[in-house]
């Protein structure tokens, strides 16, 4: 037997819809049968500039390797570091 997915109540307020929420499952309202993938191509991860001194034969260093595996050197500075806090966190 396949149920019907519960109809969404109407809220009077954006206060009064987070509190429905906060108490019901969502499940129950959702027909994923209906479902639709989405791309959202405009979408940016969130990103803060910063600024760090580095020496230079060290920085050197890191752009001759970003040059050899063709990547912008900040890109494999990134690289590095999210690769790094990913072994600390095992």
């Amino acid at each position: 037997m396949v149920k019907k997915a519960k109809n969404i109540p109407r809220f009077s307020s954006e206060a009064a819809e987070r509190k429905f929420w906060e108490k019901h499952d969502s499940t129950p309202f959702v027909d994923w049968k209906q479902a639709e993938r989405v791309r959202f191509t405009k979408l940016k991860p969130s990103t803060t500039a910063i600024s760090i001194r580095l020496p230079t034969d060290l920085l050197e260093q890191i752009k001759t390797s970003a040059n050899r595996k063709d990547v912008p050197y900040q890109s494999l500075i990134k690289l590095w570091l999210a690769e790094k806090m990913a072994s600390q966190a095992r």
